[in-house]
């Protein structure tokens, strides 16, 4: 079969038709919401249909590229000064969830027999925003590539639990907004998931839990600075240079600042922020059915189950870190 003109076309289309699907289900469902409709219909035609490989770089886009500029054109409706006092306010939680994350892959990880790679990949990719943790976390480990597809697998199904699972808990907790959106910000492991569980819970959880998450991911950083330390004394060569580890510095998350900013300063007014956040919700319907399809259930098979469980336990222990955090500070 030749291959399609405009690779990214093919595959593209498939995740905005369930986007589109999703949305009008989603206002028909609002409790629901589109996110979570847009991420199952997303697996389940991945188990039904399958989409080859014709189909593999427009889903990589949508669930990447357009899911950073559905969260740049959350920025617009947000202050500057909101997203620093959201980020400072929600440190103590994100940082001792992170501690719980790393310790319980270590301590846990250990127990199961999981080398050392594959648990720290679990652990990173659990405490601060899953696959992209991963994959900055990889460069500086000496891992397999199998070790990846097993890491982010794993991660996968548990963004996929929390999508479905932290809604009907925070209702049943009696969370509210503020502390719904900060649970799904420091709890739920890739930042699709965190959109999705945070607006389906609420617009308000949902823009909090963004920030929060958006914040989180900044320790992509001092992490993968840290683990380049360890590994290259751990192989006896030199500290590498500072220069290298502002490429892990996310460019979406300087452009939400920037877009943030634009809006503090009085460039958008109510209507050109209210067009701007219905274009994102569905730009976010999109990159959440492209994740659908990007779903593997072999890789998940392969990896047989101590990864599976020590992502589940990992996945608790943060969740439940962060409510306990929560409840000890005031923020609940």
């Amino acid at each position: 079969m030749r291959a399609p003109r405009f690779p990214v076309a093919s595959g593209l289309a498939v995740a905005v038709v369930l986007a589109t699907v999703a949305t009008v289900l989603g206002r028909a469902m609002p409790v629901i919401g589109s996110a979570v409709i847009a991420i199952v219909l997303g697996v389940l035609v991945r188990a039904i249909v399958n989409p080859g490989a014709w189909a593999t770089p427009g889903i990589s886009f949508a669930s990447s590229r357009l899911l950073q500029l559905a969260i740049v054109l959350l920025g617009t409706g947000l202050s500057l000064g909101t997203v620093l006092r959201v980020g400072a306010g929600s440190l103590p939680v994100m940082l001792v969830t992170l501690a719980a994350a790393l310790g319980g892959g270590f301590v846990i990880g250990r127990a199961l027999g999981i080398d050392r790679p594959l648990r720290t990949l679990l652990a990173v990719g659990t405490g601060i925003c899953g696959a992209s943790a991963i994959a900055a976390v990889a460069t500086v480990l000496e891992v397999e590539a199998v070790e990846i597809a097993y890491a982010i697998s794993t991660i996968f199904v548990f963004n996929i639990a929390a999508v479905l699972l932290f809604p009907p808990v925070g209702h049943l907790l009696g969370l509210g907004q503020h502390g719904f959106g900060l649970w799904a910000g420091t709890a739920v492991n890739d930042t699709s998931s965190v959109v999705a569980a945070g607006y389906a819970y609420g617009h308000a959880a949902g823009a909090y839990a963004v920030v929060v998450k958006l914040t989180r991911t900044t320790l992509i950083v001092p992490i993968v600075l840290g683990l380049a330390v360890l590994e290259r004394r751990r192989a006896g060569a030199a500290t590498p240079s500072a220069r290298r580890w502002t490429s892990y510095v996310p460019g979406f998350l300087v452009l939400f600042v920037v877009a943030a900013a634009a809006n503090s300063a009085g460039l958008f007014d109510a209507q050109v922020r209210h067009d701007l956040a219905s274009v994102a919700l569905f730009l976010i319907a999109v990159a959440l059915a492209a994740v659908g399809l990007a779903a593997q259930p072999d890789g998940i098979r392969a990896a047989g189950p101590r990864p599976l469980v020590l992502g589940g336990a990992l996945w608790l222990l943060v969740a439940t870190t962060s409510l306990t955090v929560q409840a000890l500070t005031g923020h609940l």
